[in-house]
């Protein structure tokens, strides 16, 4: 049995949500669709990005066994992408897969994300 579920939104944890979206605001270019202390929104299509105060957030270590889900995300140019990434608070880990092909970043709270050009 199937059931027919419609994806609306995937659900980051943080510390600070304002802040974490700001950054994912740049990223994508996406606008904040909904703001208060514990939750922010970003998007207004048929999914959105969305950002969730847990109290004593810390992020997921890399490499990790245990690391949680990350985002991949097209750019036109790896090399400007992560250049601007790294100056609005993205780190670049030591360890990266993928032999060129992408890059892992973690963004300000430490969650991974990649950035790829196919």
């Amino acid at each position: 049995m199937a059931v027919s579920a419609k994806l609306t939104a995937i659900i980051i944890d943080c510390a600070a949500p304002k802040e974490l979206a700001e950054f994912y605001r740049h990223l994508t270019g996406w606008e904040i669709t909904h703001n208060d202390d514990d939750y922010t929104y970003l998007g207004d299509g048929p999914i959105q990005l969305a950002f969730q105060r847990v109290a004593g957030y810390r992020g997921p270590g890399w490499p990790d066994t245990a690391k949680h889900a990350h985002l991949d995300f097209q750019v036109a140019d790896l090399e400007t992408a992560t250049e601007d990434l790294l100056a609005l608070g993205a780190t670049k880990p030591g360890f990266q897969p993928g032999e060129g092909q992408w890059i892992t970043l973690a963004d300000p709270e430490g969650h991974l994300f990649c950035i790829t050009t196919a």
